[in-house]
């Protein structure tokens, strides 16, 4: 499985452990799909980043999906960049993270169960050879040990909290295989319930001077996905961001976008919630 990286103020979910492993030793300890950063903080905006990491657990074919270092490295096995997005857009905004902590290609949480893109088998041009063959019970498996855990973890966090405002971090690559280049540097999905995602349009188009996207690169609903299953189908406010992949893949980029980001997402909520 691979390596977690050091960082404070993390731990896993209630009965896993409290401190998180050294990135120079081996991870011996019990896998856990979910990464719970700042849980005591009990602010309404939860940070949520669905596709925050590249690992494979070992009760996945044995840690590794057969593809090379280069490809687990890409956008097709996680959001690059927005952990560390998600972690400093926290701590801007006093609020918990809820990140995953498996690869998109071992099974996507942004996804419904019934979703066909829920087990990619090729993805932007790569084969992924340990899917090729996953059955059903393979797909079962794989909700067991990650997917369902993640959601029920996500909805415990936000279940705890009065109104929370979900603000979910994404990142897209700033050109698919044999694709037009995407030229938007940041850009707000929304579904039906636009409220959160209008007025933090309206702040990114008044305020700064980036190329910005409405349900850019992607539509803004996906049926059974993240925002879906815990913002839509509870009322609660929620908010989209894609930021391209370029632009947040040091820390330095994530910080200055975090740090971007906080001050307009707490002035758009207060722009339709009044004071």
């Amino acid at each position: 499985m691979a390596q977690l990286q050091a960082q404070s103020n993390w731990r896993f979910p209630t009965g896993g452990p409290s401190v998180r492993p050294n990135a120079n030793t081996c991870l011996t300890m019990p896998y856990h799909p979910v990464e719970l950063y700042h849980p005591e903080r009990n602010g309404r905006f939860v940070v949520v980043c669905d596709h925050a990491t590249n690992t494979v657990p070992e009760a996945v074919a044995g840690g590794s999906l057969g593809l090379p270092t280069s490809d687990m490295e890409r956008h097709i096995a996680f959001d690059i960049g927005a952990a560390g997005v998600s972690r400093r857009l926290a701590d801007n905004l006093n609020a918990s993270a809820v990140l995953s902590n498996f690869s998109r290609l071992v099974i996507d949480p942004n996804r419904g169960e019934d979703d066909p893109t829920l087990l990619m088998r090729i993805y932007d041009g790569s084969i992924i050879p340990a899917n090729r063959s996953a059955d059903l019970a393979e797909r079962e498996h794989r909700m067991n040990l990650c997917y369902r855990p993640y959601h029920a973890e996500l909805e415990r966090v936000l279940s705890s909290r009065t109104a929370p405002v979900i603000i979910s971090v994404h990142s897209f690559t700033p050109q698919l295989r044999g694709r037009d280049t995407r030229p938007w540097e940041v850009s707000i999905l929304s579904a039906h319930d636009r409220r959160l995602g209008d007025a933090m349009l309206n702040r990114l188009r008044s305020d700064t001077n980036y190329c910005i996207g409405d349900n850019e690169p992607y539509s803004g609903h996906l049926s059974g996905d993240t925002i879906e299953r815990h913002a839509l189908a509870h009322g609660r406010h929620n908010l989209l961001i894609e930021l391209r992949n370029d632009l947040i893949s040091d820390e330095e980029g994530q910080n200055f976008w975090a740090d971007t980001l906080a001050p307009l997402i707490s002035n758009s909520l207060h722009d339709f919630e009044g004071s």
